[in-house]
């Protein structure tokens, strides 16, 4: 038993050791990079963190200095390293950091300001693994190595000469509200960085800060301590605050091959809660071994899916498993304690020894990401659904897009209906299921009483149109909200949210509301023009929107063209194909669209598309092209993410393709069939295992060079626990039970 413990203790750590953390960090270098995004669009807007699965922070090198929008912590074209970050960054997406606070070490003279300090580094020299983080920079000397848990992290520092050296550490605040001290007595520098809004209220307090304590041994020896503001310092003073710019640090005496070790915290509630986190998770002061604590995290969760291929596939695989597996994020203390949402200042206490979560991207994540969460772990899909339940108590409504501990209305939709259907619909029950489904409820049918109240975040942005026309119309311009316009995006997301609250309301009884809620699903015909063939914008006298592009990016659509959200009908996608015209030239649509390159993998509403090739009767298509996507928009690579890999969803597309199968509409408890990458998948369930093993013929050159007679339509039927599969779906209870798929 102990032989077998350590062969599969080995296999993990192989596993974990594919995983470079870099991929993503550097402007995109896949096959479609420049045809449709633009600016940070073009950058998978990860960062290389080391920690946990949906840990509190993110443990990150760092080349940029601010926590403003749309600029992550760390790019790969950057070659000066101005630390290391305790980050709160939305990983994969252009929103924020925040109350994130940042520790370098250097030699020599004492460089305070981020710009300043910032040191030479070549890529050459980094390890980047979800476990680890390692640097060696020549100009100061030093090796730095980086490891953690959830809340609390752990730095070791070597220099290679004997010599002077410093520890400086600052919140990252942009406003100038933060503060540090340091307590030479507790051998502490601890601190906070207030937390502020952006979206709706941007600018405006979150009601909670970041609060951080970083702790230095008691066999440092110290020469000199004190903080500084910009480039000034101040020797022997131990606060600063209330400034932009400021610091502390500490000056030692360091000596050749002797390791510097530093640990540190954060909390969303105080500094006592950072203490707390800090001692119940990093009680000692032993590196490797909290390193080996974070790679058994990581095994055991990147193992729950063992796949068998070649290493550059696997890499990828894993790779993609690790991104997906970062976000939503943690934010409550080691003793259930986490700051209240909607800005209210309280500080709250989970019950039951639950988690509390926060950061949920949730016009992306819900599509692959939170469905992928269900699927592995049906436990911490409880927790999310149940802190989701938490915010809409605590804040009267169902958010939209909570991240920050805010309301944000960010982006288009009313998701966490999809998510939360779809949890249930999977069996995922384990959250108060009535009181969810009452806040979705006034989120589909009411507004709030005042506008303060909407401006604020709360409520569907442009409901009243929406039910008055059944459609957006262009002539509402939806005044608060971020993303402006996009009315006929906004009508065919608000009817998939109907389609799945009405599943919802269906399964706990509400019978009127079901019936209600699933006429509205209908409408989608509402924007889909027939005569230009493609979704369209639409005025209230319902008049086209006249001389419309539908390969070209236009107001009332999000973030694409017409062509790309057409399809956005997961939940009807017969009724679709009708409206345009039947299968054979629904079929040939999709073809242009693939073949002439304007499909655009790097945003979230063409990942369900090619999966559509199922529904008009040709799984051969769907397999050549789901596979050319696999190959073209994904590398191991800095630049080998087609687009922002937005809180891991891009990632969590990849792992679902991967293995063969995707949710093309969460609410529904099935998968539809795509082809699997590899030649045998395991998913170890609870239950047992699932194995998908891909049948003889359906390699890549098959499907990639079209061979669509016997080679690939011959394995294109699956057989499902010995008997053949009638259809294109699978059921959400083969998949996570035991048994076996060949495709």
């Amino acid at each position: 038993m102990i032989a077998i413990l350590t062969f599969l203790g080995l296999v993990l750590t192989v596993v974990t050791g594919m995983v470079d953390t870099r991929t993503g960090t550097a402007e995109a270098t896949t096959m479609t990079a420049g045809l449709f995004g633009k600016g940070s669009e073009e950058h998978g807007q990860t960062v290389p963190a080391a920690g946990v699965p949906h840990g509190m922070n993110l443990w990150t090198p760092q080349t940029r200095d601010t926590e403003q929008k749309c600029v992550a912590p760390y790019y790969y074209a950057d070659d000066r390293l101005q630390g290391f970050r305790c980050s709160h960054w939305i990983s994969g997406g252009c929103t924020q950091d925040y109350g994130s606070f940042t520790i370098a070490a250097e030699s020599g003279l004492l460089r305070t300001s981020p710009e300043a300090r910032g040191t030479v580094f070549s890529h050459d020299a980094e390890t980047a693994r979800p476990d680890y983080y390692a640097v060696s920079l020549p100009d100061e000397g030093i090796k730095a190595e980086m490891t953690g848990l959830s809340r609390a992290g752990i730095f070791r520092y070597v220099y290679d000469h004997d010599g002077t050296g410093h520890i400086v550490v600052n919140p990252n605040t942009d406003e100038g509200e933060g503060w540090i001290e340091i307590d030479t007595l507790k051998r502490e520098i601890r601190g906070c960085n207030p937390v502020h809004r952006i979206y709706q209220g941007w600018g405006e307090p979150a009601g909670f800060s970041g609060w951080f304590v970083v702790r230095y041994p008691t066999d440092l020896e110290v020469t000199d301590a004190g903080v500084w503001h910009g480039d000034e310092v101040f020797s022997g003073s131990m606060r600063a605050g209330e400034v932009p710019g400021i610091g502390a640090y500490i000056t030692f005496k360091a000596r050749k091959g002797e390791p510097v070790v530093l640990k540190a915290a954060c909390s969303f509630t105080s500094t006592e809660g950072a203490r707390r986190n800090l001692d119940a998770e990093i009680a000692g002061w032993n590196f490797d071994e909290v390193r080996s604590l974070s790679a058994a995290e990581w095994g055991k969760h990147l193992g729950k899916i063992e796949v068998e291929g070649g290493d550059d596939d696997k890499a990828k695989f894993y790779g993609s498993l690790y991104r997906a597996s970062l976000l939503p994020r943690v934010v409550s203390d080691v003793d259930g304690r986490y700051a209240a949402f909607g800005g209210s200042g309280e500080i709250k206490q989970m019950e039951g020894g639950r988690d509390y979560y926060d950061d949920f991207s949730m016009w992306d994540t819900y599509r692959a990401e939170h469905p992928l969460i269900t699927l592995l772990d049906p436990r911490r899909s409880a927790d999310m659904m149940n802190s989701l339940v938490v915010k809409a108590r605590e804040g009267g409504w169902m958010p939209i897009f909570p991240c920050w501990g805010s309301y944000t209305a960010a982006m288009i939709g009313d998701h966490c209906a999809a998510a939360i259907a779809d949890a249930a619909a999977k069996g995922v029950t384990d959250f108060p299921l009535e009181e969810a489904y009452g806040y979705l409820r006034r989120n589909a049918f009411e507004q709030p009483a005042t506008y303060q109240e909407y401006a604020d975040g709360k409520g569907r942005r442009a409901l009243e149109s929406y039910i008055r026309y059944g459609y957006i119309p262009l002539e509402d311009g939806v005044a608060e909200a971020f993303h402006k316009n996009e009315q006929t995006s906004r009508t065919l997301e608000y009817a998939f949210d109907d389609f799945a609250l009405s599943r919802l309301a269906a399964m706990l009884g509400h019978d009127g509301d079901a019936a209600l809620l699933a006429a509205r699903a209908g409408n989608y015909r509402n924007v889909i023009d027939p005569k230009l063939g493609y979704a369209n914008g639409r005025r209230a006298d319902g008049s086209w929107k006249e001389d419309v592009d539908p390969f070209d990016f236009n107001s009332f659509i999000t973030e694409g063209a017409p062509c790309h959200y057409t399809w956005y009908v997961p939940h009807d996608p017969e009724g679709l194909i009708a409206i345009l015209g039947g299968k054979e030239k629904v079929e040939a649509k999709l073809d242009s669209l693939f073949e002439l390159r304007r499909y655009w993998h790097g945003n979230e509403p063409c990942h369900q598309i090619a999966y559509l090739y199922d529904a008009v009767g040709r799984r051969d298509k769907g397999a050549k092209w789901l596979r050319h996507i696999m190959e073209t928009e994904y590398k191991n690579l800095p630049g080998g993410l087609a687009g922002n890999d937005d809180a891991g969803q891009m990632s969590a597309w990849f792992v679902f393709t991967a293995m063969g199968f995707y949710p093309v509409c969460p609410s529904l408890p099935e998968y539809w069939l795509g082809t699997p990458l590899f030649d045998r998948v395991t998913i170890h369930n609870a239950g047992g295992d699932f194995v998908i093993e891909r049948k003889r013929g359906a390699s890549s050159e098959n499907v990639l060079n079209g061979a669509s007679d016997a080679a690939v339509n011959g394995t294109l039927d699956a057989v499902l626990n010995g008997k053949k599969m009638e259809g294109y779906r699978l059921r959400h209870e083969d998949v996570a039970g035991a048994g076996r798929l060949e495709l």
